[in-house]
């Protein structure tokens, strides 16, 4: 059977949702005594706007528990515990409404719009102008979509209004849903979408343009200029194909991030690898510090190696030439993790920067990172691997100095302790590590 809730069905919820709304007042004539009365019409909308809303959220399912409600014969409606109970349980605002006044609410409600919210005009209350004109126009015009409003709350915080009519129309259920974290991911996949595009399009277009160049016979004819055009295509694609292959290795660790390795990994074994092909592709000093006694780490040993990779490549791209790279491999105070440290004398980078070093194609000068062949994906991989092996990632820098990033992963076999007494293990200035 299809879930309820599914977006499929959703017409089939609106007319339910209507029938309860029609057919309340009409029980209601039957039933003695005005608060009576008014306690199942209001049962009724919350039930509506419980099968209404498109997703089964913890509102939802709040609402679900008014059915005994419905039967209740007790005295003031708002003093009905099942009701003050179901109102309560909701995380989200909700607002009760007779007319344009508020007659209850929950406490989410008071923690957003104020504590003295109750028996005040709701246009005092939710002082937004969409929210006001849909409020208003709900007397004469149900509203059947939720609208967004913006600007209550934080700046950034995207609040979804949802409103039920309730029997004649005398009462109104307000439901702000947040929806800023679906927003937030949302914007995150439209800026991933265009960011591939952009670093996709720009090579592209270089490309395309060499080779609509080197079709021309006067303009490609010259060897000289083919063979420059054709050493610049070649960089261009290589480009294109350091992307693709960067975000296909985003994706398969974000694929398995749930999926904790178990295998034994020799990290000095690891370290001497990774110095062998850098070694063999530049001329820089990368000098490796390995404690013996923190060797063995559980990891997947290809992420590790990718990993350690990209870290190196960063501080040969963006620190001194002149300058070595430090690779530090010791145990913390307790053993109990294996703190991994490259450390490069450089530019260093600005503060404000390192919060956001780990977003996809974040880069701090994106002219420089496109010329020296970055994709602006390394750290992110990084950050992802870190996550998936349970470790820690931290991120130092000073302006003029160097850079200094280390990663703390769960050891798997440590003998002895450092002696020094300091857990952190960490150079809080990248120059200090060639001291």
């Amino acid at each position: 059977m299809r879930d309820f809730f599914s977006p499929e069905i959703r017409p089939l919820r609106l007319f339910l949702a209507a029938m309860i709304i029609v057919l309340a007042p009409v029980l209601g004539l039957y039933i003695d005594g005005p608060v009576e009365r008014s306690a199942i019409i209001i049962a009724a909308g919350l039930v509506a706007l419980a099968i209404g809303l498109d997703q089964k959220t913890p509102a939802v399912r709040s609402v679900e528990a008014a059915s005994p409600i419905l039967e209740s014969d007790q005295a003031e409606w708002h003093e009905l515990p099942e009701l003050r109970s179901l109102i309560e349980g909701i995380p989200d605002p909700m607002l009760i409404l007779s007319g344009m006044t508020v007659i209850a609410s929950n406490a989410a409600a008071k923690a957003m719009l104020g504590n003295e919210i109750d028996n005040e005009d709701v246009r005092l209350v939710i002082r937004h102008p969409s929210a006001t004109d849909a409020i208003v126009r709900q007397r004469e015009e149900p509203l059947h979509r939720p609208i967004e409003l913006i600007g209550i709350g934080s700046r950034d915080q995207r609040w979804e209004l949802n409103l039920r009519s309730v029997g004649d129309g005398d009462y109104c259920i307000l439901y702000l849903w947040d929806r800023s974290s679906s927003y937030a991911v949302e914007k995150m996949r439209t800026d991933f979408v265009a960011n591939v595009s952009h670093e996709l399009r720009t090579p592209l277009s270089s490309i395309i343009g060499f080779i609509e160049t080197l079709a021309d016979k006067e303009a490609g004819g010259d060897k000289k200029t083919r063979k420059r055009f054709l050493k610049v295509m070649a960089g261009e694609a290589h480009r294109m194909q350091q992307l693709i292959s960067d975000l296909i290795s985003l994706s398969r660790i974000e694929a398995e991030k749930f999926k904790p390795p178990e295998n034994l990994v020799d990290m000095a074994d690891l370290l001497d690898e990774v110095k062998v092909i850098f070694d063999d592709r530049y001329d820089r000093n990368i000098i490796l510090d390995i404690d013996p006694s923190v060797r063995t780490v559980r990891g997947d040993r290809s992420q590790l190696s990718q990993m350690i990779q990209n870290l190196v490549s960063n501080s040969i791209k963006y620190g001194r030439p002149e300058t070595p790279i430090m690779i530090r491999l010791k145990p913390s105070r307790t053993g109990s993790m294996a703190r991994l440290a490259v450390i490069d004398e450089g530019d260093g980078i600005d503060p404000k920067h390192l919060p956001r070093l780990t977003e996809r194609f974040y880069r701090v000068d994106s002219g420089r990172s496109r010329q020296i062949g970055g994709t602006g994906l390394g750290l992110s991989i990084v950050k992802h691997i870190v996550e998936r092996h349970g470790g820690r990632l931290e991120i130092n820098s000073t302006v003029g100095k160097g850079t200094n990033i280390t990663i703390s992963l769960p050891a798997a076999r440590i003998e002895v302790e450092d002696s020094d007494g300091d857990d952190s293990n960490t150079e809080p200035e990248a120059q200090s590590a060639f001291s």
